[in-house]
């Protein structure tokens, strides 16, 4: 038993073992949903909390993160730590990565940096925890003791990560609310996807399938201060779970789906189908208690019947191969009831593997177009030409205000104060260590020492972004090697965009060497995947998007050379936080159609590169 207080970090185990943490935000939403008991269906979505999550649902009954979208599974667990230590703090150190993003260290690693932090130690050498790094404070870097190569890392401030009391359970057990146990189970919110996952569970439990079946085989039983909120046990009333199926499967109903729903099958019928035949099914006497009737072909109706009511609501569908031939069904309910059926040993053959559509029909020259408004289909880079003239002491006072007497507070790149001396202990600079400046635009003040310092660390085009809210002062351009982007418009649409035609988009970069803006000057990179074909709808906002992609291509910001995340290879061509969509005809990977909100996302990301309508205006002056 864990006594007094705690902070809870909720983590998940990746593809190389290593628990990672959820943000403070994502955290305190699936705590929330934890503490609210069965009440709150056990299911988090985590798209509520984080809008790059939607795919992810977490089932907190077997402990498990499932991605909707490829039916991944991965383990998730509730970690206590000490409220004094770093998540207790709202302190998140994280190192930049190949591509010029920060990544957040696992928890362990950055309650260890705090801690050297705050015990003003030089330097901390995270060998002793099975890392071959030392973090140097005075230059805020992160050194490979193997290989000798230096990372930028920085201390943030972010949200605490929630904090409980009393007595907690060691287990990572789903706790229950007072009283839950005598509460019918009920969504926390009426969205098809909430339904979705609630509708299933208590189809199953009615069968006697309840969720300790789900749950890992040693999990350790939760102690009687917070009893765990028990599913339908094998002897329980099937009835109750047929109710909660039938209620859940009403609501999805009224979402859209009266009129689809009124042609087929009777949904409740097709739930009383799934329930045990009578009183004794659940008696817990057979090798599997309380199976009963609960069998594939009772599974896929209910899946079938489910998923035309969703059809009807708009939900994006897969071909499911059922006892009558083909139907569509939603890929989560697809992959849940696998799950399920995998957990009662049932063979798991309900789908059928959705075909991967990278490209479109074949496309004579004569059917291609070029894109009205935009005079050219093809559009160079070469190699980025060295700006001369402007020292950083020159580019820095068109955007700064001095500061005569500084607020006390730190500085957020030398995490110094500001009434003190900088502390980057970098290459002399004409500028005193002393001196303060304000950024014109957002108001951030930092020492000009530190300024300087990181707009050498740059590009040095004559752009400054501003380390805390990320404004950008002047025009920021990227690192992109030299190559091609070819548009034009296709006779074929995209789902979802049934009424226009689509841009193709033709990006081709070639191997080269690395110049002096890259990660290792003189040394030869890779270029794998081109020419890569990506797709916008030819709407009047896949227009303005195609617009805006060609303000970045001559900014050089779509690609950079670093690491990649899919193969781990480094020194080679990766995108550059401006996402494309590279699937034309489905959405396997997420990285295809359809997508609602793909065009206002990009748009915004865009815009987090200073590339908006402004933009274009610019570059016709």
């Amino acid at each position: 038993m864990l006594l007094a207080s705690a902070v809870v970090v909720w983590e998940w185990l990746n593809e190389h073992g290593r628990w990672r943490p959820y943000s403070p935000a994502v955290s305190h939403h699936i705590e929330a949903v934890a503490r609210a008991g069965p009440r709150a269906g056990g299911s988090v979505v985590l798209g509520q909390a984080d809008s790059r999550l939607a795919p992810y649902i977490i089932d907190l009954q077997s402990m498990h993160q499932f991605r909707q979208d490829t039916g991944t599974i991965r383990p998730v667990r509730r970690s206590y730590y000490d409220p004094s230590s770093a998540p207790g703090k709202g302190v998140v150190w994280e190192w930049e990565n190949d591509s010029g993003s920060w990544t957040p260290y696992d928890m362990d690693v950055g309650i260890t940096i705090q801690r050297a932090y705050e015990k003003q130690h030089p330097w901390v050498d995270l060998s002793t925890i099975g890392f071959c790094y030392v973090i140097d404070f005075a230059t805020m870097g992160q050194i490979n003791r193997q290989t000798q190569r230096k990372r930028r890392v920085r201390r943030r401030l972010d949200m605490v990560y929630p904090l409980v009391s009393g007595t907690l359970p060691k287990s990572q057990s789903w706790p229950a609310s007072p009283g839950a146990a005598a509460a019918p189970p009920a969504p926390t919110c009426a969205c098809p996807q909430c339904l979705l996952v609630m509708s299933v569970k208590a189809a199953v439990s009615a069968g006697g399938l309840g969720a300790a079946t789900l749950q890992p085989r040693k999990a350790p039983p939760a102690p009687p201060a917070a009893p765990k909120a028990p599913a339908p046990a094998p002897g329980a009333k099937a009835a109750d779970g047929t109710a909660a199926a039938r209620g859940s499967l009403k609501v999805l109903a009224s979402q859209g789906g009266r009129q689809q729903a009124a042609s087929t099958p009777a949904l409740s019928s097709v739930v009383s189908a799934a329930s045990p035949p009578g009183p004794g099914a659940g008696s817990g006497k057979a090798s599997r208690p309380g199976l009963g009737t609960l069998n594939r072909s009772h599974l896929q109706r209910l899946a079938i019947a489910q998923s035309r009511v969703l059809i009807a609501s708009g939900v994006p569908t897969v071909p499911v191969k059922n006892l009558n031939g083909s139907s569509p069904v939603n890929p989560a309910l697809a992959g849940i009831t696998g799950i399920l059926m995998s957990a009662a040993g049932l063979p798991v053959c309900l789908t059928r593997p959705p075909k991967l559509v990278l490209h479109p029909p074949p496309v004579s020259k004569s059917e291609i177009q070029s894109i009205p408004g935009i005079s050219h289909t093809c559009r160079k880079t070469t190699k980025k030409q060295a700006k001369k003239g402007k020292t950083p002491e020159e580019v820095l006072k068109k955007y700064l205000q001095k500061v005569r007497h500084p607020p006390d507070e730190d500085c957020t790149i030398c995490m110094e104060r500001l009434s003190a001396p900088s502390g980057y202990k970098g290459p002399q600079s004409a500028i005193k260590p002393d001196l303060v400046g304000k950024l014109a635009k957002c108001g951030h003040i930092f020492h000009l020492h530190c300024l300087v310092a990181m707009y050498n660390n740059g590009n040095k085009d004559g752009s400054l972004q501003c380390p805390t809210c990320k404004t950008i002062y002047g025009v920021k351009t990227g690192t992109q090697p030299p190559g091609k982007m070819e548009y034009h418009i296709i006779p074929h649409a995209l789902p979802g965009h049934s009424d226009c035609k689509t841009i193709r988009i033709i990006y081709n970069i070639p191997p080269g060497v690395q110049g002096p803006e890259h990660p290792n000057p003189g040394k030869s990179f890779t270029a794998r995947g081109f020419p890569r074909h990506c797709y916008l709808p030819d709407s009047e906002k896949g227009r303005k998007v195609l617009k805006l992609l060609l303000v970045a291509w001559d900014r050089r910001l779509i690609f950079a050379i670093g690491t990649s995340s899919t193969t781990g290879e480094s020194d080679t061509v990766i995108w550059n936080e401006i996402h494309h969509k590279t699937e034309f005809g489905s959405n396997l990977t997420g990285h295809g159609y359809p997508d609602i909100n793909y065009l206002d996302n990009v748009l915004a990301e865009l815009a987090a590169q200073g590339i908006t309508e402004e933009s274009l205006a610019q570059e016709k002056d």
